[in-house]
């Protein structure tokens, strides 16, 4: 009898083990979250947080807007994939997988399926790469997840799946489905070989911007300064400080020769005569390309958390006045924000978007000067409807970092 017991309880063991591993999600069985939300991370010191409600309000806010975004944009791509729906058609563009990459590998720990979410991201992703490089990933897919308007990269959703697999070889480690670190290294690498331009270096477009005008053009909503620092990390690769440095080089150089009154940088940027300037109308989607547009209305967020995590004070004269103006131009008001205005402070936008008012909640963090500012600015976006991909993409963003939740590699 004692054996038969015994048989039995290895019996019993053994089922239940197999139950667990077919309930469990693939992918996340049995990795630990090494950092899981929320993280709280101390930032630079001096810099703030928004001082009008708790740490904890703050927190469960960033769960609230995680969860609707996950529900309305987060969608299955056939076995083991997900993809993240960008328009009502059901495309998606890599900036967006970028977006989703990076949201599930931050909010792990609170949602118990970010494994298993940004696997089946990251199988996509290695699904559809780009005809130059197999590394980077193709820019645009219809609602068959088909390529589309050509097989080439954007260099924004590159840097973004870069830099959330090396968070997520932090978050997970590297030895289970996916070894994480060593896929960082494969596309950080293709990034340098295809998408700087080793000679001036800057960052390209794609890696189809390789000749005439496009080839020492630039985009300033792609200077992600704390990803470059973790490529250079990660991979030990030294020229990843020339494009730091030259990236600093070039915001400082549009700053005092375009908007010194109010510290806005153009949606596109192109090199003639010798220096950097915004772009002409229409140099690449339409007539606002030399402005603050829909792509640098991000630039607030994007260099500013550099200066969160690292203190590089760099950019800082540039973030302060843009800082300085933007509460005025709108009395301090963010509801006032509105989507488009000219390096110099006169506005063309009407719509009071949450790609625009968001990012200056970030940029609100660098004194204590802003804090009545950064909390209004918090209410507005923690409390905001919901718009579109875009829009609920940048307010997520903008709240995991003014919460304290953004953390590096």
């Amino acid at each position: 009898m004692k054996n038969q017991g015994k048989r039995m309880w290895h019996w019993k063991s053994f089922v239940l083990l197999c139950l667990a591993i077919f309930i469990l999600p693939a992918g996340s069985a049995f990795a630990a979250v090494n950092k899981p939300f929320p993280q709280h991370t101390t930032y630079t010191s001096g810099t703030i947080k928004p001082n009008n409600v708790s740490q904890t309000v703050m927190d469960n806010a960033v769960k609230t807007k995680w969860d609707a975004w996950k529900a309305a944009y987060l969608k299955p791509a056939g076995t083991g994939k997900y993809y993240v729906k960008y328009n009502s058609a059901g495309e998606t563009v890599s900036e967006a997988h970028g977006y989703g990459m990076l949201f599930t590998v931050l909010m792990a720990g609170y949602d118990s399926n970010a494994q298993t979410y940004y696997n089946g991201l990251y199988n996509y992703y290695i699904a559809h790469p780009s005809s130059i490089d197999p590394y980077l990933m193709s820019w645009k897919q219809n609602s068959s997840f088909q390529n589309i308007e050509g097989e080439d990269s954007a260099t924004d959703g590159d840097m973004d799946i870069a830099f959330s697999l090396l968070l997520a070889d932090k978050q997970w480690g590297s030895s289970g489905t996916v070894n994480y670190l060593q896929a960082a290294n494969n596309i950080i690498n293709a990034i340098m070989d295809n998408e700087i331009n080793q000679s001036q270096w800057t960052i390209r477009l794609g890696d189809w911007a390789n000749s005439g005008t496009y080839n020492t053009a630039t985009r300033p909503s792609d200077f992600m300064l704390n990803h470059l620092k973790a490529f250079q990390a990660a991979t030990g690769d030294s020229r990843w400080q020339n494009v730091t440095d030259k990236t600093y080089t070039i915001i400082n150089s549009l700053y005092s020769g375009y908007s010194s009154s109010t510290g806005l940088l153009p949606d596109f940027v192109v090199y003639s005569g010798g220096v950097y300037k915004p772009a002409a109308a229409g140099f690449l989607e339409d007539a606002n390309d030399g402005n603050y547009n829909y792509n640098s209305c991000r630039t607030p967020w994007r260099i500013t958390t550099d200066y969160l995590l690292t203190g590089d004070n760099r950019a800082l004269n540039q973030l302060n006045q843009m800082n300085s103006w933007i509460k005025t131009k709108v009395n301090s008001s963010p509801g006032s924000i509105k989507d488009g205005y000219k390096l110099n402070g006169s506005t063309f936008g009407s719509y009071n978007s949450g790609a625009f008012y968001a990012p200056f909640g970030v940029s609100a963090m660098t004194s204590s000067a802003n804090q009545a500012w950064l909390n209004s600015v918090w209410s507005h976006t923690s409390g905001s409807a919901a718009e579109d991909y875009y829009e609920d993409s940048i307010k997520l963003f903008s709240m995991i970092v003014m919460s304290g939740n953004w953390w590096t590699y």
